[in-house]
């Protein structure tokens, strides 16, 4: 456990070092302000509620998750894999006495932690713009249930990333993981809305499943299901990819 928890270190002083986080925060950030802003010309333009404070936070989580989130978590996925194998740095740390196992889990873990230090601050950010903007329409229950909305958004971002993992072995290339995820991504939103029938199948469509967490009737049958299927589909992803990474000679 010691020797996996220095890989880990080691990994998150990698992303630390990438700045990544901090760019996400940063663009995170600028979607709240402008969204917000939107809202408030849309009601003193023309006189539209929009958003109230208490909804403003969901409203930046069904913009980012489907944008900025999937973005950097995917370059911080190709940089930390891809990037790795390109520049030889792989070498050095596998030289290190940790098994490739440890490595790999070390790398999934790093990359689950940043998103979900990504969704804790885009969280705070839009909580902190309601209270500037309109902290009358905020309740401790909406504030609570808003916070698990968040936190259930990580288990589908994170399958996300380990699909783009497993490109990462399929593709030599970091350039052509990037633009392979992003058609992938692209192709499995377009399909799941041309077959609405077949949507679970698509990991992209579980990133909304959130809004089944807010339901006024907790759909409890909706939720083991997709559940049930972002386990299967994160174990199918992390085995092979760990399978590739394995075998694979560096």
């Amino acid at each position: 456990m010691a020797v996996f928890k220095i890989a880990l270190i080691n990994e998150l002083e990698k992303l630390y070092k990438k700045k990544k986080a901090l760019a996400a925060i940063v663009f995170s950030l600028a979607v709240i302000i402008l969204g917000q802003l939107a809202i408030w010309g849309v009601r003193a333009g023309f006189g539209i509620r929009g958003a109230g404070g208490g909804e403003f936070p969901l409203l930046i989580l069904s913009v980012v998750i489907k944008t900025v989130l999937p973005l950097f978590v995917a370059l911080a996925a190709i940089d930390s894999f891809s990037g790795e194998f390109s520049r030889n740095i792989i070498r050095v740390t596998l030289t290190r006495p940790v098994s490739r196992f440890k490595i790999f889990s070390a790398k999934v873990v790093a990359a689950a932690i940043f998103i979900l230090l990504n969704l804790l601050s885009i969280f705070f950010l839009s909580i902190l713009i309601s209270l500037f903007f309109n902290y009358k329409s905020l309740t401790v229950t909406g504030v609570a249930s808003t916070f698990w909305a968040y936190m259930v958004s990580l288990l589908p971002l994170l399958v996300l990333v380990l699909g783009v993992i497993l490109l990462a072995h399929l593709l030599k290339s970091g350039l052509a993981v990037f633009f392979a995820a992003v058609l992938l991504f692209l192709a499995s939103e377009l399909l799941a809305l041309i077959l609405p029938q077949y949507a679970g199948l698509f990991i992209t469509s579980h990133l909304g499943w959130y809004k089944l967490w807010l339901a006024h009737t907790f759909p409890l049958a909706a939720v083991l299901r997709k559940l049930l299927l972002m386990l299967g589909s994160g174990v199918m992803l992390f085995v092979g990819s760990f399978y590739l990474f394995e075998r694979k000679e560096f």
